[in-house]
């Protein structure tokens, strides 16, 4: 081997489509593992909260605390990326999602479950940050909306797939709802192998610190937000003191995590990077998309086991319309912007479907007609598929080769915060509202309630009689309807905010974009006559 001395913004590697096809097959492997991940657990997490004893809250947690630690390290993960071997970073984080999915597997109660999905988020979040970085380095941005579609099908195919296969396990006697974290575990294997025989890279190495302040701080901030988000209107009241506490808390944490950003030499969130409008409205645009991502597959499940009394597998089926428009949506989307070079048209689209696909999920009801709940579905199906995986490639079209990794990680960081948030914010509402209903509706039967919708163990309605079954799915169904009202407003932002986004027709190659300084030079190591990873 031998080292040279050359600029990081060095072309991208020569790539026939076959060995771009190859050099994908381990990564998109690793990408529906991260995927499966996060779905698989959906249509079981009724099942699996009633069976461990947790309420509204440990659900809701199940899910948020693995979007935070994706959140949290997906810039750590970027940063990386811009410093070392991505195929060794990838590989640490197939390998560490498979310790998180055995603990979890092993658990014996809701918070052994919550802290072992924290480390299946890490994971997640290097295979959701270095797929799209390994991406944009192989392939140039003209090409990428190409190679993007296939991302957005394996995403969409994972989507798919998780639901009804957790489902099916739960409904499998002999299997039980462990094996929902153990199935992933294979495929993580078999990316292992794959990702080892098919992808080669350049090795970028540059002296650099990691921003461990800034990391710290930023996940704090964000810790602390979504601790109260979950907590308020259940063990304190929306307006007191817990409430003031916390927000100042996290107001305060949020701005040391500026200042020391501003001030960081190599900062996990660079705020130069917001002085792009393209990136700054992006961002924004970004977090609804994460509540639509994630918000509308996890309550969705619950929707449909508890409003109509499905089982974990049926609910799986019951999705299949917003999952098929999101696969037919990104593959069909990322081949006309290879063609075209044009994308912003796309965005704007995609996120009007998305804002009245929202809306009219407001009008969810227990009894609502099947084929216009499919309607409503598919339509923000079509809109995250338009959306989730061209913010990604308009950004990356706006930035140098030299800072693809953090620039990428950004748009993830923000989408994965959305979904965070939106995940652990419309719970709170869920069970609020829950809790109103349900005691408005025994009230007409003439039974006092007590306690919190929240904090109680989720109902298994098939054991209910008959009177308050009907209370029941009533109150979950119409929760349903308005935590999706709720996220309807997001997603009028986030079509306001590309709406604003100046249209750059995308690159043929994977150089400096215009307006980006070279980077300093640094040491590749390549081996001789081809690369080295």
């Amino acid at each position: 081997m031998t080292q040279a001395t050359a600029p990081t913004r060095a072309a991208a590697p020569n790539m026939t489509h076959r060995q771009v096809l190859e050099a994908l097959s381990g990564l998109l492997l690793g990408m529906f593992v991260a995927i499966l991940s996060s779905t698989v657990v959906s249509n079981a997490l009724p099942r699996i909260i009633t069976e461990l004893g947790g309420g509204q809250s440990a659900y809701t947690w199940v899910v948020t605390s693995a979007l935070l630690a994706t959140t949290a390290t997906t810039p750590i993960w970027g940063k990386l990326a811009d410093l070392t071997s991505k195929k060794v970073l990838v590989q640490v984080a197939l390998l560490i999602y498979v310790l998180g999915s055995v603990l979890a597997g092993a658990a014996q109660g809701t918070a052994e479950l919550i802290a072992c999905r924290v480390l299946q988020g890490v994971g997640a979040g290097g295979l959701t940050a270095l797929a799209q970085v390994i991406m944009a380095t192989m392939i140039a941005p003209r090409e990428r909306g190409r190679y993007s579609g296939y991302l957005g099908a394996v995403m969409a195919v994972g989507t798919i797939g998780g639901p009804l296969v957790g489902g099916v396990i739960v409904d499998t006697s002999w299997l039980g709802w462990r094996w929902c974290f153990y199935v992933g575990v294979p495929f993580a294997i078999a990316a292992l192998v794959v990702l080892q025989k098919t992808l080669n890279l350049p090795v970028v190495r540059r002296k650099a610190q990691i921003d461990w302040w800034g990391a710290t701080l930023i996940t704090a901030a964000v810790s602390v937000l979504l601790i109260w988000v979950s907590l308020a209107g259940d063990q304190f009241a929306w307006l007191s003191l817990p409430t003031v506490a916390m927000v100042g808390g996290a107001l305060l944490l949020g701005a040391l995590a500026i200042r020391v950003e501003t001030r960081a030499a190599e900062p996990m969130i660079p705020p130069r990077l917001f002085r792009s409008r393209t990136i700054a409205l992006a961002t924004v645009a970004s977090v609804a998309v994460g509540v639509g991502m994630f918000g509308a597959s996890v309550f969705l499940g619950q929707y449909f086991q508890i409003s109509r009394g499905q089982s974990p597998t049926m609910s799986g089926l019951m999705t299949l319309p917003m999952i098929l428009g999101l696969l037919v949506s990104s593959t069909l989307t990322g081949r006309v912007i290879t063609r075209t070079g044009r994308w912003k048209r796309y965005l704007v689209t995609g996120s009007a479907l998305l804002t009245a696909g929202f809306a009219l999920m407001g009008t969810l009801r227990a009894d609502t007609s099947f084929p216009l709940l499919s309607c409503y579905m598919a339509l923000i199906g079509v809109g995250l598929g338009m959306t989730m995986q061209n913010l990604v490639l308009a950004v990356q079209n706006t930035v140098g080769a030299h800072e693809l990794g953090v620039a990428s990680s950004v748009v993830a960081f923000f989408r994965s915060l959305g979904g965070a948030v939106g995940v652990s914010a419309l719970g709170a509402v869920l069970a609020h509202k829950v809790t109103g209903y349900l005691a408005e509706g025994m009230g007409r039967l003439g039974v006092t309630t007590s306690g919190s919708a929240g904090g109680g163990a989720l109902p298994d309605v098939r054991t209910l009689p008959a009177p308050i079954r009907a209370v029941v799915e009533s109150a979950y169904g119409h929760g349903a309807g308005d935590i999706f009202l709720a996220a309807a407003p997001l997603a009028l932002i986030a079509l306001i905010a590309v709406s604003f986004i100046k249209e750059v027709p995308l690159r043929r190659h994977n150089g400096d974009a215009a307006g980006v300084a070279p980077e300093r030079e640094s040491t590749v190591t390549v081996a001789a006559g081809r690369t080295a990873e």
